[in-house]
This record gives C-alpha cells, structure tokens and sequence, in this order.
C-alpha cells in the first residue's frame, strides 16, 4: 500500500491509473484516507523525522528568497483598504439630466 500511495504522489497519475501489480487502487486511495483521519501519517512522519534527526541525517537549514516565494497574481494590483474613488458622476435614473 505505502508503495502504491508514494508513486501516486511521486508520478502524479489519477488514481484510476494506478498500475496493477500495486493491487487495487480503491484499496490504496481508502487507506490513505483512513491513515490521514486516524493520524497513522502523523506518527509515522513524526517516527521518521525523530530518528533521521538522533542519527544527524537531517539539516534543518532553511532558505526563504524571491526567486522562489512569489506573490500572487492578483496581489500586484489589489486595492487599498478605504473607499472607493467614484471615477463618474453618477445619477438617479428618476431624476433628469442636465443640459
């Protein structure tokens, strides 16, 4: 099953794509679900972290640059808090225009 989930996520195919000598892809994606409800992929991830980290396998360097945090498109040109400048005059529609 741990096969089967790490190539669905590795290679990116639908879970339908699956190939046959990982067993039924129903059978894998349910596990998956039950392990991340039930926490099972928390305690494991937690398990590995805590041991890689006693053996000095991990390097817990991080680094943050521009090159790869970017903002989101339609944060370039978002408006600014307050209100709204009316670019036009507006009228009510009873009301006449003026000549």
């Amino acid at each position: 099953m741990i096969d089967a989930i790490a190539f669905k996520y590795r290679t990116g195919t639908p879970w339908m794509d699956l190939p046959e000598h990982f067993g039924s892809w129903k059978g894998a994606h349910n596990r998956l679900r039950k392990w991340a409800a039930d926490g099972t992929w928390e305690r494991v991830f937690t398990a590995l972290l805590a041991q890689a980290d006693a053996e000095g396998d991990l390097d817990w360097v991080v680094a943050v640059d521009s090159t790869i945090v970017r903002a989101h498109q339609h944060a370039a040109g978002a408006r600014q808090k307050g209100p709204r400048s009316a670019s036009r005059t507006i009228t009510r529609s009873d009301a006449r225009a003026a000549d």
